[in-house]
């Protein structure tokens, strides 16, 4: 039983189906969600997707970027990347996907036989020795040789396994929004960049989707994680300052029900597993978006945990050694993202400045593979080792 139909839990639904297993996926809203930002699919995911067969089909909804740039206040241009540069330093291993049209990829691929039931969560689990016993939202009660939450960084399967939220959630003092609107005037404007604001402690982005579509995507200091009621309204408070495109964006903004809002956030939890129940994603190991490899990760340990659990008789052993494998992978990247906040939105006009320099170098021969390897990481093992001896864990 999978919580959470989202990149991990679609992914791992996948991966077990073909495996053997039966698989039931809950997951809360009422449909597939269409919310969410343009990422960056490289690293141990890209390795995962082509492991699965995934990528052929991921490189159909790829949008092809040109250039990340940040732009002043009248849309001249302070600073970029050239995409082609970066692809080339990260091995050609690279791909720019809209979030939803991975979800959908992921669910493309999943047979009639898994049963997807959306608008139903857990309220209780009764975690045993032999298995899992789950009461639903709707009364009924489900039984499972295991439950994995794949439900996010406010994981509910977390909450009622392990404990409360406050526990694992480490807030990063950014707020981040995510919304699209339509305007062929703009899209062309913008062509194949991905450009933001140049700014400091608050920036936009704008990319052009099809069909004449604007993706936009904000992110701003906040010492208060707890989120607006009214989205709409706390983006124009928020942003309203800003120049270039941002007023005819933030005046475009749909109802909050369209626009997705949350804090900026990471989830450490001592142990994944606690007997019959797991955790893997955002809801385990969220390493947030100043890390640019939530998707990847997401995929990626998907894909451990099901060869470790058709790898190993006992679902307890194969646990432990889906933690041991995958966490050092994991925790690097989440201390990279701590460490690189101030360069992903800088706090001041000293911080910005050096960020644009830092670009500019990035240009330059082999610190070109130095900036990518940086933000990528250096992948210690292959996702298909064995995990070390249980004496070598960290």
């Amino acid at each position: 039983m999978i919580c959470g139909a989202g990149i991990a839990g679609l992914a791992l639904a996948g991966c077990l189906d073909h495996l053997g297993w039966e698989v039931v996926v809950l997951e809360r809203a009422p449909g597939p969600r269409t919310q969410g930002c343009m990422i960056d699919f490289f690293g141990p995911g890209y390795t995962a997707a082509a492991a699965i067969g995934l990528l052929p089909r991921l490189r159909q909804l790829r949008y092809p970027v040109h250039e990340l740039c940040y732009v002043d206040e009248s849309g001249r241009r302070k600073a970029g990347l050239d995409y082609a540069r970066f692809t080339r330093a990260a091995g050609g291993q690279v791909l720019s996907l809209m979030r939803p049209d991975l979800e959908t990829a992921l669910r493309e691929r999943l047979p009639e036989r898994v049963d997807v039931r959306f608008a139903t969560s857990v309220t209780d689990i009764d975690n045993r020795a032999s298995g899992v016993r789950v009461t639903l939202t709707d009364a009924s009660v489900l039984e499972a040789d295991l439950l994995v939450g794949a439900d996010g960084i406010h994981s509910t399967v977390r909450r009622l396994a392990f404990g409360d939220e406050g526990r694992f959630v480490r807030y990063l003092g950014c707020h981040t929004a995510a919304f699209t609107f339509y305007d062929p005037h703009l899209h062309a404007e913008l062509g194949d960049r991905f450009c933001l604001t140049d700014t400091v402690d608050r920036q936009m982005g704008f990319y052009g989707l099809r069909d004449g579509r604007v993706a936009v995507f904000a992110v701003h200091r906040s010492n208060d994680p707890a989120l607006p009621e009214d989205t709409r309204a706390a983006l124009r408070q928020e942003y309203g300052g800003l120049g270039w495109i941002v007023p005819e964006a933030l005046a475009r903004c749909p109802s909050p029900s369209g626009v997705y809002y949350d804090q900026v956030a990471q989830v450490e939890v001592g142990q994944w597993s606690r007997g019959r129940v797991t955790l893997i994603g955002d809801a385990g190991y969220a390493v947030s978006l100043l890390a640019g490899q939530g998707a990847s990760l997401a995929v990626a340990g998907a894909y451990v945990l099901a060869r470790q659990l058709s790898a190993t008789a006992l679902v307890e052993t194969a646990l432990e050694r889906y933690e041991r494998c995958w966490r050092p992978m994991v925790a690097p990247r989440q201390q990279a993202a701590r460490h690189s906040a101030k360069w992903f939105l800088p706090d001041s006009r000293r911080r910005l400045q050096a960020r644009r320099i830092s670009l500019r170098l990035a240009r330059l021969p082999l610190l070109d593979r130095y900036f990518v390897t940086s933000l990528i990481g250096k992948e210690a093992m292959s996702l298909d080792d064995d995990p070390p001896a249980a004496t070598d864990r960290p």
